[in-house]
């Protein structure tokens, strides 16, 4: 008697079986993975980074500023929300903490995938597990989009410690336009008017 052995195919994962493909069609059909559906997705050129919701310290941090924010920016006639896709093109995209618009998604594709060349200022909160990526990768994607204007904020709660750096393009490159440390007050009349003590954003 002859015994044939069959081996099961594997199971198929989009995160394996997509690994350096990645691009907005795959993210509609596959993505929020399933059991990491709060999970914020980034392609950088096909390649798939997951990171978990932020401690509760940067969210906060992020509702505040929203709302520090919000009304200047509508006077001035930005458009403010907690987050958006930023999509450089079909295998790039970024999630800032906050994205301020200078123009509206017209599109159903657009509203999904909001083109890079309608951001005025992308907002990142500093996270301790992409402390690299949020100081040294994302503002060079930023500048390189041609992103005018890249606001940097990094919260230490236990020291009750804040920095709050604001950023602007230059012939390409990011100079610094204004900061501030708790205990001091920033402000800068770029790209519209602002003003706060940055320790409002503790909590």
């Amino acid at each position: 008697m002859t015994y044939t052995s069959r081996m099961a195919a594997p199971a198929f994962d989009p995160m394996i079986d997509f690994d350096g493909q990645w691009n907005t069609t795959l993210a509609d059909r596959y993505l929020p993975l399933p059991g990491l559906a709060k999970a914020r997705y980034e392609c950088i050129d096909g390649k798939l980074f997951m990171t978990p919701t932020e401690a509760f310290s940067n969210t906060y941090g992020e509702g505040q500023l929203l709302r520090i924010l919000g009304a200047s920016a509508d006077s001035a006639g930005f458009y403010l929300a907690p987050t958006a896709n930023l999509a450089f093109h079909p295998g790039r995209w970024v999630q800032p903490g906050l994205a301020v618009l200078h123009t509206l998604p017209e599109t159903p594709d657009e509203d999904r995938w909001v083109p890079i060349g309608y951001c005025a200022m992308a907002v990142e909160f500093v996270s301790p597990g992409s402390g690299d990526r949020d100081r040294i990768d994302k503002p060079a994607l930023y500048a390189a989009g041609g992103v005018p204007y890249f606001m940097r904020v990094e919260i230490a709660r236990p020291l009750r410690h804040v920095s709050v750096s604001l950023l602007k393009l230059v012939d390409g490159r990011y100079e610094q336009l204004a900061a501030a440390l708790a205990g001091q007050v920033f402000e800068s009349a770029e790209p519209f008017p602002i003003r706060f003590a940055p320790e409002s954003l503790l909590y």
